[in-house]
């Protein structure tokens, strides 16, 4: 069979369940080929239905992924209680009979977990979310100390495609928690070859966003969805394209 999915590396509880959707093993057409889950860009809305049922069955989950429709804010659903498909670009639960889920081609998926395995959380943080205090916002859904969460970075842009602008620069040091995470950021970002262009490594500007936060573990940040052809969606590469899933959620293990 082919392989669908990736499995997060991280020492998550027994009953944290994770994964990651990749391209491939869908039904979907050129140019969404072919396990493209959003219902938003121009795929057929039946073939994405069968691909979600699909990751259902794949995965055995208690119920359909909350989906979102993703506006690149800082908003946070509590997912059970959530109706219909939510403006929010993140979601969190502490029951057994939710699926928390993230759509991204670029934008950096990051999935949470506390280590007594009662909460997760998954988030999706472009450079503007992330910017805006989205990762900030879902850390402090958790009610323990923050060194007792942590974090997943799932398939993002590398920071040798992402090129930036000097204002996405600006607006990360201005949103900065402190002095050394100010120090962390203006180390995430190097000259580019244009002039006055940054490369942005998305996956430090979380780390370093996590760590003042307080959240010291934090696992994942090894892909780069422009690079990865075959494996991840990239709206940066293609423009007219599908999206990968991050999804986790809490097993009933007494099942």
């Amino acid at each position: 069979m082919t392989q669908r999915l990736l499995l997060p590396n991280w020492p998550a509880p027994c009953n944290v369940g994770a994964a990651v959707t990749l391209r491939v093993g869908g039904i979907s057409e050129i140019p969404y080929d072919s396990n493209n889950l959003a219902v938003h860009v121009g795929d057929c809305e039946a073939t994405v239905l069968a691909n979600r049922q699909t990751l259902v069955t794949d995965l055995d989950l208690p119920n359909n992924p909350l989906w979102l429709d993703q506006v690149h804010g800082t908003k946070i659903i509590y997912a059970p209680a959530a109706e219909g498909v939510p403006r929010a670009d993140a979601s969190y639960t502490d029951t057994s009979d939710s699926v928390c889920a993230v759509l991204t081609a670029d934008c950096l998926p990051v999935l949470l977990c506390n280590r007594s395995g009662t909460q997760v959380a998954a988030v999706h943080a472009g450079w503007r979310g992330l910017c805006s205090g989205i990762v900030r916002n879902a850390v402090q859904t958790f009610d323990e100390d923050k060194d007792q969460v942590m974090a997943y970075l799932g398939p993002a842009i590398g920071p040798d495609a992402f090129e930036v602008g000097a204002e996405v620069l600006q607006a990360f040091v201005e949103g900065a928690q402190s002095p050394q995470h100010r120090q962390a950021i203006e180390q995430s970002f190097v000259r580019g070859l244009h002039r006055g262009k940054y490369m942005a490594d998305i996956y430090a500007l979380a780390r370093a966003e996590l760590k003042a936060c307080g959240v010291l573990n934090v696992y994942g940040g090894e892909y780069c969805t422009y690079s990865q052809v075959e494996q991840f969606y990239s709206y940066r590469r293609d423009a007219k394209t599908g999206r990968n899933g991050s999804l986790i959620w809490l097993k009933n293990l007494n099942n």
